[in-house]
């Protein structure tokens, strides 16, 4: 799954990917726009990023199985498995409203910190799995923004 932050892409633009068909070139689309770096970038900030990877953490094989993660400049991607009885909506409601409040208060800002709507999907197949988390380990390669992933927090 993936989130960003309000002002990382410019309205027309979410209008214009949400009434498209989820299909692998309007995905594209969409990461190679976030991947640009547009917006306030506050996750840019360690202290800022810090608040969402403790996030992350904090109910990883209670509410859910973290697979993997990266925290970008101006967005999340996020690989995980929810436990028996927590939905994924209830999951991303938690981290959205818990790191909005940090990150909010931490910056001195106040309104919306993420854009209501996240992007999922369903794991297919391992090979699926494998794709899947390799894009987002290897993110911050493809944004320009480390030489290799472990280059990056």
């Amino acid at each position: 799954m993936s989130w960003h932050l309000a002002d990382s892409l410019p309205t027309a633009v979410v209008a214009l990917l949400l009434a498209e068909a989820d299909d692998a070139a309007t995905r594209r689309q969409y990461e190679a726009y976030l991947d640009a770096g547009h917006g306030s970038c506050v996750l840019r900030d360690p202290v800022c990023a810090a608040f969402v990877q403790d996030a992350l953490l904090h109910f990883d094989n209670v509410r859910y199985r973290l697979l993997a993660w990266v925290v970008m400049p101006n967005h999340v991607h996020v690989l995980v498995e929810p436990m028996p009885g927590h939905g994924l909506p209830d999951i991303m409601h938690s981290w959205k409203r818990h790191t909005a409040l940090l990150i909010n208060r931490h910056s001195n800002r106040t309104g919306p910190l993420w854009r209501r709507e996240y992007w999922d999907r369903y794991i297919r197949d391992g090979q699926h799995f494998a794709t899947a988390k390799a894009y987002i380990e290897h993110n911050p390669v493809q944004a320009g923004l480390a030489a290799q992933a472990t280059d990056w927090p």
